[in-house]
Order: structure tokens, then C-alpha cells, then sequence
């Protein structure tokens, strides 16, 4: 197993442990861990995301889907079924799951709908205004001289 070493990183920047967090947890995963339920990640714009996942068998009030800090949980519970069927083959899944995804800071879930045995999660990238860069307009005088500025004391006095 390969490891990583952050450390150079670590030296000239602040708030960057998460990544190495991130690197060790995907790392640590195995290729069984994501095989149910299947789903995809696409990109739907500059700022948006969509999850999709196949959850077939699965209802609306069957699925939870929670945000927490940087983490989307998407979780199902096993319907019981009453009364229990004699399958002779079952090829569709109706077990119990639980997936996380980390959301890099400023993802939001839009919105979430179930159709046609997928679950889409809609993401969107909101950042808040103070963090937008901005452009500061460079005042100009047409004098070489500084103005003084007087303070509010001083202005009434001179009008008394």
C-alpha cells in the first residue's frame, strides 16, 4: 500500500488535514464497499451536481436522506413482506444500505426525487458572497495634497 506524504503541504498552508483524512479513508476501501446500491455522480453544470442511485423496491418513505456537517448519508431500510414470498430466483436487492458521500465545502442539496427506481440528489455549489472575490475601484485625487479629515467634534464646534 501506497502512502502518501502531505507533510510539505502541511508547512506553508492551514486547513488542508481534511484532504489527507480523505486520501487515507479512500484508500482504506475496497471495491465491495460501493457495489449496492449502484449509483452515479454526474456534473450538471458549473455548480451543480446530481447523484443518482438504483434503488428499486424501494418507496419514498423506505429512503432517508440527511446532511451533516460535509456529509450526505443516503440510507435504506428493508421493506418486510407480508407474507413472505418464495422466490425461485431474486436478482433484485431489497436489503438495508446506508452511503456516505464528503461534500466539499459549500455543496447544498437542492433537492431530491424518486422516479422510475432512481433516486436523484441534486447538489449545488452556493458560495456566500464574502468568499466571492471582488474588484476593490482605486480612488484617484486630482490634488498632490492629502486632505485632512476632520472628526465630527470639530465640525460642530466650527458651526457653533
Amino acid at each position: 500500500m501506497q502512502r502518501f506524504d502531505l507533510s510539505p503541504l502541511f508547512r506553508s498552508s492551514v486547513g488542508f488535514d481534511r484532504l489527507e483524512r480523505l486520501l487515507d479513508s479512500a484508500h482504506r476501501l475496497d471495491d465491495q464497499t460501493f457495489a449496492y446500491p449502484p449509483y452515479n455522480i454526474e456534473k450538471t453544470g458549473e455548480d451543480g451536481y446530481r447523484i443518482s442511485m438504483a434503488v428499486a423496491g424501494f418507496r419514498a418513505e423506505d429512503l432517508d436522506i440527511t446532511t451533516k456537517e460535509n456529509f450526505l448519508t443516503i440510507a435504506g431500510k428493508a421493506q418486510k413482506e407480508d407474507p413472505p414470498v418464495q422466490y425461485l430466483h431474486r436478482g433484485i436487492a431489497g436489503r438495508s444500505f446506508e452511503r456516505r458521500f464528503e461534500l466539499a465545502d459549500h455543496i447544498k442539496v437542492a433537492a431530491a426525487s424518486l422516479a422510475d427506481g432512481l433516486l436523484h440528489v441534486d447538489l449545488v455549489r452556493e458560495i456566500p458572497e464574502t468568499l466571492k472575490p471582488r474588484t476593490i475601484p482605486i480612488a484617484t485625487t486630482s490634488s498632490a495634497e492629502p486632505k485632512a479629515i476632520e472628526n465630527k467634534k470639530a465640525l460642530e464646534n466650527k458651526a457653533a
